[in-house]
C-alpha cells in the first residue's frame, strides 16, 4: 500500500487548467462580433462604454459566479444557486427564464446569419436590399434553426466538431481580420469617419437616447459565468482565477474596442445599420485593400459561425431544463428523450417559440426593428437572471455563512457585498433602460414596441410560476440523480441561517449513501 507520492509538477498538471487556457475559454464564451455596429455608432465614446461595462458588470459577474460555482458545484447552475438562497420557486423561474432567453436570442443571432448569407453575392447594392427583405430573413432564420434542431436530435457527438471549428472560422478569424484591416485603413492615412479627439472619448450624457441604446453593451459581456464551474480545476484558484479573469476581461475589452473602432473608421455613424454594417465594413475594407474577392468568403465564414453557435445552444439550455424537469418540476411530457438522450419534446417546443418570435420580423416595420426588440427582450430576461444571481450570492453569505467556498470574492463579506451590489445595481439600471425604445432606430409606434416588450416579459415570468404552483409529486422521475438543495438535506428552511460547515459535495454524498442504504 506504500506508494510513491507524485511530484509537485505532476500534481499540477493532472486535471488542471492553466491560467492562460482558462482566460481563452472565457474570451471565446463571451466574444461575438454581431453587436459591434450598435456601439460603432458612438464612435470614440464607445471605448468609455466598453470599459465602464467591464468594470461594473463583467468583473462582478465573473467573481460572484466563481464563488457560487465552487460553493455549490452540483448540477443546475443558476437553478442551484437561486434555489439554495431563495427556494425552489424562484430557482425554477430562473431556469425557465434561461431557457426562454436563449429562445429569444436565437432569432437575433440568426438574423445576423441571414444578413451574412445575403452578402455573398457580387453586387453590394443588391445584397444590402436582400438583407432588408423580411421574408428572405424569416426564411433563412427558420431554415437554419430547424436544421440545427435536427442536428441536435442526433446527440452531442453530431455537433461537437461543428461547434469547435465553426467558432474558430466564424468568430476568431473574422475578429482578427476585422481589426487588422480596420487599423491598416486608419494607419494608411485614408479618411476615417470618426473624430479621434480626446473630447469625443467621454459620452454626451445630456443626450438620454445615447444612454438608452448604450445600456445594451452590458449584455455584450454576458456568458463569463458559464465557465465559473471550472474554477476548481485551476491550481491555486484564489490566486489564479482573478488573474485569468483579468486577462480574459482585458482581452475581451480589447477585441470589442478595436473591432468597434474598425467599423467606425469605415462607415459614417449616420449610415450604420445594426444588421448590415459589419458586412459592409468587411466589403469596403477588402475592396480598399484590393482583396474584394474575399468579401463573400468572409460573409460565408460569419454565417458558419452563427450556425455553429446555434447548433451548440439549441441543445444546451434544453438539457438543463430536462434535468430540472426530471427532478419533479415539469410534467412527464417534457421529460421525453430519444435514443440519443436528447430532450425531444423540449426541443420541439423551443423550436415553436423561436418560430413564433421570428415571425415578428414580418409584423414590425423593418428587420432592424425586429432585431432590436428581440435583442432588448433577451436583455430584459438575461438581466433578470443576473439580478437573481447577485442577490443569491449576497443572501447566501448570510444564510450559509460557514459553507466552504474554494473561491471567495476578495475582501471578505464586505468585499462580496460591494462587488455583488455593484453588479446588481448595474444590472438593474440596464434592465430599466431596456424597456425604452431607442430613438435612433425606426421601431414603429413606441407604444406598440413597449407593449410587446412588457407583455412578453410578463408572460415569460408568469409561466414558470404557474407551472410550479400546479406541480405534482408524480412528475419526479424515479431515476433522476438531481441532488436536493443542501437546506433540504439538512432540514433547514432557506429563510433561516444554516451554520453547517460541510461542503455541498459532502452533504450530497452522505445523502446519496443514506438513500442507497434505505433502498
Amino acid at each position: 500500500m506504500n506508494k510513491k507520492a507524485p511530484s509537485t509538477a505532476n500534481v499540477k498538471q493532472a486535471g488542471k487548467i492553466s491560467v492562460f487556457t482558462f482566460a481563452i475559454m472565457n474570451i471565446v464564451a463571451v466574444v461575438s462580433l454581431r453587436g459591434l455596429p450598435a456601439e460603432a455608432e458612438y464612435g470614440l465614446s464607445s471605448v468609455f462604454y466598453y470599459v465602464f461595462a467591464a468594470a461594473f458588470f463583467l468583473v462582478p459577474v465573473s467573481l460572484v459566479a466563481a464563488e457560487l460555482a465552487t460553493g455549490w458545484p452540483e448540477k443546475g447552475g443558476i437553478f442551484r444557486w437561486v434555489g439554495e438562497a431563495f427556494g425552489p420557486r424562484l430557482a425554477f423561474m430562473a431556469m425557465f427564464l434561461l431557457f426562454v432567453q436563449v429562445c429569444v436570442w436565437f432569432p437575433t443571432a440568426l438574423t445576423f446569419g441571414a444578413v451574412s448569407l445575403a452578402f455573398i453575392g457580387p453586387d453590394q447594392t443588391f445584397d444590402a436590399a436582400l438583407s432588408q427583405n423580411k421574408f428572405f430573413v424569416l426564411a433563412i432564420v427558420l431554415a437554419i434553426y430547424w436544421f440545427a434542431t435536427f442536428v441536435a436530435f442526433k446527440g452531442v457527438s453530431a455537433f461537437t466538431l461543428l461547434s469547435k471549428w465553426g467558432g474558430i472560422i466564424g468568430t476568431i478569424i473574422p475578429a482578427i481580420i476585422l481589426i487588422i484591416l480596420g487599423f491598416a485603413f486608419y494607419l494608411s492615412g485614408a479618411k476615417i469617419q470618426i473624430d479621434l479627439s480626446w473630447s469625443e472619448l467621454i459620452p454626451d450624457f445630456s443626450n438620454f437616447n445615447n444612454v438608452v441604446l448604450a445600456a445594451s453593451i452590458f449584455l455584450f459581456y454576458a456568458g463569463m459565468e458559464m465557465n465559473a464551474i471550472h474554477v476548481k480545476d485551476l491550481d491555486n484558484p484564489t490566486r489564479s482565477y482573478p488573474l485569468a479573469i483579468g486577462m480574459a476581461a482585458l482581452g475581451t475589452v480589447v477585441i470589442f474596442i478595436m473591432g468597434t473602432l474598425a467599423i467606425a473608421f469605415v462607415i459614417p455613424s449616420t449610415e450604420i445599420n445594426l444588421t448590415q454594417s459589419l458586412l459592409v465594413a468587411y466589403f469596403d475594407m477588402f475592396h480598399w485593400a484590393g482583396l474584394g474577392f474575399l468579401a463573400p468568403v468572409m460573409a460565408i465564414c460569419l454565417a458558419i459561425g452563427v450556425l455553429a453557435g446555434i447548433v451548440t445552444w439549441v441543445a444546451g439550455p434544453s438539457t438543463g431544463l430536462l434535468e430540472v424537469a426530471k427532478a419533479g418540476y415539469m410534467p412527464r411530457f417534457w421529460q421525453h428523450t430519444n435514443k440519443n438522450g436528447m430532450a425531444t419534446h423540449i426541443l420541439l417546443v423551443q423550436g415553436i417559440i423561436v418560430s413564433f418570435l421570428a415571425v415578428t420580423f414580418v409584423v414590425l416595420p423593418s428587420v432592424e426593428a425586429a432585431y432590436q426588440i428581440l435583442s432588448q427582450l433577451a436583455a430584459v430576461i438575461y438581466l433578470t437572471l443576473y439580478m437573481l444571481m447577485f442577490s443569491s450570492a449576497i443572501y447566501l453569505r448570510f444564510s450559509q455563512p460557514n459553507r466552504p467556498r474554494p473561491y471567495h470574492v476578495p475582501g471578505g463579506k464586505k468585499g462580496l457585498y460591494i462587488v455583488a451590489g455593484v453588479g446588481f445595481t448595474a444590472s438593474l439600471t440596464a434592465f430599466a433602460f431596456s424597456f425604452i425604445p431607442p430613438s435612433q432606430i425606426a421601431v414603429g409606434s413606441p407604444t406598440v414596441f413597449m407593449s410587446i416588450l412588457i407583455g412578453l416579459s410578463a408572460l415569460f415570468i408568469a409561466i414558470p410560476l404557474v407551472i410550479y404552483a400546479i406541480r405534482k409529486p408524480h412528475w419526479r422521475d424515479e431515476n433522476s440523480d438531481f441532488a436536493p438543495f443542501t437546506w433540504q438535506i439538512e432540514d433547514v428552511h432557506p429563510g433561516l441561517q444554516n451554520h453547517s460547515d460541510l461542503h455541498t459535495d459532502s452533504v450530497t454524498a452522505s445523502h446519496k449513501e443514506r438513500q442507497g442504504a434505505q433502498s
